[in-house]
């Protein structure tokens, strides 16, 4: 799990493996995570745009940037959260994730990015 605080924005990462979706002999890995997005601040702001840096096993680097998440661009006023669940599809057992969205305060000050710590994705019992 991660955690981290941007401009009262926090960003809080939980992973675990689906081995009913995974196929280690054909090299595919998959994780999920779910993603708990509060406003601990005192300003509304917007997610508009995320950036996932995606590291596998073998160094291999992947960036995924885009609107939104899962389809939406949730506001959140103070003391709101937004959730969600997605996934991420390595070649290998172990791997991490990392990155930032992108926020726009409502009252029209400076957009700025809410960093996700980066959180590690792991087979259980699996080594690098």
């Amino acid at each position: 799990m991660s955690t981290a605080i941007t401009n009262g924005i926090r960003v809080y990462v939980t992973t675990v493996y689906v081995p009913s979706q995974s196929m280690p002999s054909a090299r595919r890995y998959v994780f999920a995570y779910t993603v708990r997005i509060s406003n601990e601040g005192s300003e509304t702001a917007q997610l508009r745009t995320r950036h996932w840096i995606i590291t596998d096993g073998n160094g291999k680097v992947e960036e995924v940037r885009g609107p939104g998440v899962v389809g939406k661009q949730p506001t959140l006023r103070p003391g709101e959260h937004f959730e969600y669940t997605s996934g991420c599809v390595l070649e290998t057992p172990r791997g991490t994730m990392r990155g930032t969205y992108q926020m726009y305060p409502e009252r029209g000050g400076p957009a700025f990015d809410a960093e996700i710590a980066q959180f590690t994705l792991a087979m259980p019992y699996s080594l690098n």
